[in-house]
């Protein structure tokens, strides 16, 4: 079994064939080619490859109960 790697840009694990640490404003973090290459692009493809990646983070992070309405305090009465 390879070892992975988690991408802080994609939300996804990795094999670590295809992940690269990078310097960020909190340290080092592990992200994968993709999202490098990514960021290589041209505006509108770096715009469409990011709102793909956020429509992917939103779908797992509702799947996974986070979100504005899971983590609300206040209830109903």
């Amino acid at each position: 079994m390879s070892k992975t790697a988690y991408c802080y840009t994609c939300n996804a694990y990795h094999p670590m064939d295809e992940m690269r640490q990078v310097m960020t404003g909190k340290g080092i973090r592990w992200r994968c080619i993709n999202t490098i290459r990514a960021a290589r692009q041209a505006l509108a493809k770096r715009q469409d490859f990011g709102t793909q990646t956020t429509s992917n983070n939103k779908t797992h992070a509702k799947a996974r109960g986070f979100g504005r309405a899971a983590t609300r305090r206040d209830s109903v009465s």
